[in-house]
């Protein structure tokens, strides 16, 4: 068990290293995006922002056939609107969407960015291959972190009483105390956030049974699991499922205030987080107000209260599809593994959780190489094998924190107008990460360890500054206005900065510290030859 521990956690630890950082930020995937738009940071929601969102629909797209109306809340600052026009194509690809001023209701126009959705993607997908490919291989290391998850639980017998010790300054000693204490701290979560994972690619992974049932048909799978009628089972009152009605009169939508004091007398902690309005202008027009934040694990578990589009009398909302236990099932594990149950004290624990999970992977990495050293030292050299786990360990840790960091100042200083602005952000990622890796292969290796780590406490503490001068809310004024998305991002880099300062100055001390004990005991000094003497000098 320990050799399986041992390998397991090595050969794809690099990978599981990225996997695990790039998830862990991506329980604040929304608050990334809107720190890198900043556009949309002087967008400061009042109480008329859905009166203001409604009439600029209005003007914007008259003709279609739905709006959605996502409003502020606690992880966005401008209202994000949506809308499909009839005939238009099924699912994402048929949207059109538009970013407003939450106070004024004016269209704004943010800079082209993935923002946090590429750490999203690059936690499952990777990316630069197909969507198949990245997940593959993300789901062969989350088994193979499975595996050494549950191995190093049986290695450690004495798991628990060792999570409180923790004996500092003692080598591969202290290394040791400190892989195992945060993986004991947050042991629950490491295993239930690597099994949903697993479960999130099952129906890759594992497709034979979807494959029996629907003869490789997998979408109309996912429809039936998703409760999706079927052609033409759709229709409503004034025509097909989304449609306008046919040879309608025109008629006024009622006016949106009395329903939203409607909707927040029924949520008072909540409110109102999305207006979904179904053929507006039309005799048929229906008005659907959904709760703000609902914690619910299972997608769409939220109130909603549903008007008439026209007089605002309210209607009973159409029966919702009851939900099977496999699709309950299903949803429980995909709300754990995504947060989406969670209010903000939750997700922070989560992120917490997910840092020490990082830690844990990045210790037990830096410990194969630590482990190893009195072998070196017998040798009198460094095995190349031991070299290559080196300069990964370094590129791998102190390089992705290099090259994320690097990724949020191309945010700020690519041009906002140059095509194809995304992907140029991501390019410089990447360019980073490859520049650590070819400065990790030329450095010695505590001194790449060094550098690396300095740069990245220095990026990362600058990332609020740099915030402030090119368009952004400063951190001060983001508290005072309540925007604790755009406050929140500047404190996370704050703390990574302190993180990986901390790191590179315990990482200095401990070289100082040894250098007068190697000195003292003759290791790693030339001895000089004698020379030879006369006897009378010898005398």
């Amino acid at each position: 068990m320990s050799w399986l521990h041992t390998w397991s956690g090595l050969l794809l630890g690099w990978l599981l290293y990225a996997v695990f950082f790039t998830g862990t930020l991506s329980y604040f995937l929304d608050e990334i995006t809107d720190w890198m738009r900043p556009e949309l940071h002087q967008s400061v929601p009042g109480p008329q922002t859905a009166a203001l969102a409604v009439a600029t629909m209005q003007k914007l797209a008259p003709d279609a056939s739905t709006w959605t109306i996502n409003l502020p809340g606690e992880r966005q600052t401008a209202v994000e609107a949506s809308w499909r026009k009839p005939g238009a194509a099924a699912g994402r690809a048929g949207n059109q969407r538009v970013q407003l001023d939450a106070g004024t209701g004016e269209v704004l126009h943010p800079r082209e960015t993935r923002g946090g959705s590429f750490l999203y993607r690059f936690h499952f997908e990777l990316y630069a291959m197909p969507r198949v490919w990245g997940r593959w291989i993300v789901g062969i290391a989350t088994m193979f972190m499975f595996v050494a998850i549950i191995s190093g639980v049986i290695t450690h017998k004495k798991i628990f009483t060792e999570f409180f010790t923790f004996r500092p300054r003692k080598g591969q000693r202290s290394w040791l105390d400190a892989h195992n204490a945060t993986a004991v701290l947050a042991l629950p979560f490491h295993i239930i956030i690597t099994f949903s994972g697993l479960l999130l690619l099952m129906f890759m992974l594992m497709p034979w049974g979807i494959d029996a049932v629907y003869n490789g048909d997998t979408q109309k799978y996912f429809a039936e699991s998703r409760g999706c009628p079927a052609a033409g089972a759709g229709e409503r009152e004034g025509g097909p499922r989304g449609g306008r009605a046919q040879a309608a009169e025109p008629a006024q939508l009622t006016a949106i205030t009395p329903l939203m004091e409607t909707a927040q007398a029924r949520w008072p902690d909540r409110g109102v987080g999305s207006i979904v309005v179904q053929r507006p202008g039309t005799p048929g027009a229906t008005i659907e107000l959904r709760e703000q934040g609902a914690r619910a694990l299972v997608r769409g578990g939220g109130e909603r209260l549903l008007f008439d589009g026209v007089t605002g009398a309210p209607r009973t909302p159409p029966e919702a599809r009851a939900t099977s236990a496999a699709q309950a099932v299903s949803g429980a594990v995909m709300g754990i593994h995504l947060g989406r149950f969670a209010d903000p004290a939750v997700r922070w624990l989560l992120f917490l959780s997910g840092l020490i999970g990082t830690v844990m992977a990045g210790s037990g990495m830096v410990l194969w190489v630590v482990k190893r050293l009195p072998e070196r030292r017998k040798l009198g050299r460094t095995p190349r094998g031991h070299r290559l786990v080196e300069v990964l360990n370094i590129a791998a840790i102190g390089g992705l924190s290099v090259a994320t960091a690097a990724y949020f100042w191309a945010n700020r200083l690519v041009p906002v107008d140059i095509a194809q602005r995304a992907d140029t952000e991501i390019r410089c990622f990447f360019a980073v990460w490859g520049l650590c890796l070819l400065h990790a292969m030329l450095r010695p290796h505590r001194r790449a360890w060094l550098e690396q780590l300095w740069i990245a406490a220095i990026a990362f503490a600058a990332l609020p500054l740099l915030n402030a001068a090119t368009g952004g809310v400063a951190l001060p004024a983001a508290m005072l206005r309540g925007q604790w998305g755009i406050a929140g991002f500047d404190l996370v880099v704050l703390a990574l900065a302190v993180l990986h300062g901390f790191a590179a100055w315990k990482l200095g001390a401990s070289a100082a510290l040894a250098a007068p004990q190697r000195n003292a005991s003759g290791a790693g000094m030339r001895i000089p030859r004698p020379v030879a003497q006369s006897p009378e000098k010898q005398a």
